[in-house]
């Protein structure tokens, strides 16, 4: 592991440990060269299944669409970011655990609103409304009733 001080190639590992959300591994390492020390994570490099969009296009999963989307859904609401980080790697998860080379972009907003639906009772509606084009003063009851029905 290069430097990123002074550009050495070689550095030891002072300390491991899990990362806050135990999905990587945290390496305190010290340089060789100029002992400035410096913080690495070590991830599994696993290949997310290839988005499918309603016209048909394929596209790359990228993780930054789907925290943006849910984090918009979530604007100034009271839930914590923690909160957020376990809910998108609970969808990724499902996303991983069906084995499939391809996800059809209507699973992962379902997989959104129930996510947001244990998160934010607001933010569901909120991020239902868009993705369901909700239209008129009824169906937007029906999504209220949803989200008031499944919370108890």
């Amino acid at each position: 592991m290069k430097c990123p001080f002074c550009g050495h190639d070689e550095s030891q590992v002072v300390e491991t440990r899990l990362s806050e959300d135990n999905t990587s591994i945290r390496r305190r390492r010290q340089c060789s060269a100029c002992d400035k020390r410096f913080t690495t994570f070590e991830r599994a490099e696993v290949t997310m299944p290839a988005v499918v969009k309603r016209d048909g296009r394929r596209v790359d999963y990228q993780r930054h669409k789907l925290r943006e989307s849910v984090n918009l859904a979530l604007r100034k609401r009271p839930v914590k970011t923690q909160d957020v980080d376990d809910a998108i790697a609970r969808i990724e998860v499902r996303l991983l655990s069906q084995g499939s080379r391809e996800v059809p972009s209507h699973q992962i907003g379902e997989f959104v609103m129930r996510e947001l639906q244990n998160l934010d009772k607001v933010a569901f509606i909120r991020y239902a409304s868009v993705y369901r084009s909700v239209d008129d003063i009824e169906a937007f009851k029906l999504l209220i009733d949803q989200a008031h029905a499944e919370g108890k």
